[in-house]
């Protein structure tokens, strides 16, 4: 991997966000510690003899490795383990249990092979929400339906009254039960002068049976008057 130095420096002190700094002391296999200053930008490690320097003593390209915890006897220790052949190991240690837990997951999480994954991560979390939404909506949305209509008029009939299976279901008097009029029955027109007679026969014969049922009534009342 070819690196241009004089850019390297340039941005190690440029005014670029900062992921992480301070101080850490720093060894490779087979030597001492040296304390030095770290500033950590994207997937770059810098370090530096001093605090404020302009060029870097030093980058670590963090693709290609593990953070890994050590086994030596130094409390709060931790390494950078390139895995590739003539890899180099780089020994880092803290000052206390919560920095080496903060610097060990910030250098974990700078390679560009992790910031793919999780780009992939939350597409996939992204598409997952936006189908459960446009689900959601789909079901929100209803084909709407046509208001209930009153039957016309002739047609409306209680449940209740059965009527035959043949017999039409219609109100009498309507245009619909007018319709379902049998054509076989015809009407025989009388003349109004053969109903008056008819009707007045009956009405004559009645009031003669009630004169002589009163003229009855009377002849018992009378009877005992006479007598005296």
């Amino acid at each position: 991997m070819k690196i241009n130095e004089k850019n390297l420096c340039a941005f190690a002190s440029s005014a670029t966000p900062v992921d992480r700094e301070g101080w850490l002391d720093m060894r490779e296999a087979g030597k001492s510690y040296t304390r030095r200053w770290f500033t950590l930008k994207g997937n770059l490690l810098f370090y530096f003899d001093k605090k404020g320097d302009k060029e870097p003593a030093g980058v670590i390209v963090l693709e290609g490795c593990t953070i890994e915890l050590t086994e030596e006897e130094e409390a709060y220790s931790f390494k950078i383990v390139f895995q590739c052949e003539g890899g180099r190991t780089f020994y880092l240690c803290t000052n206390s249990q919560a920095s080496m837990e903060a610097w060990m997951k910030a250098l974990a999480c700078a390679s560009y092979d992790y910031m793919k994954l999780m780009v992939a991560e939350l597409q996939r979390q992204l598409d997952e929400a936006e189908a459960e939404a446009a689900a959601e909506a789909a079901a929100l949305v209803t084909t709407p339906t046509e208001e209930p209509r009153a039957p016309p008029r002739g047609q409306r009939y209680n449940p209740f009254n059965k009527l035959p299976e043949n017999e039409p279901k219609a109100v009498p008097g309507s245009r619909h039960h007018k319709e379902n009029l049998r054509p076989d029955i015809s009407r025989k027109k009388v003349p109004f002068r053969d109903i008056h007679t008819a009707f007045g026969r009956k009405i004559l014969l009645d009031r003669s049976e009630w004169r002589a049922t009163l003229a009855k009534r009377q002849k018992v009342v009378e009877s005992p008057l006479i007598q005296l």
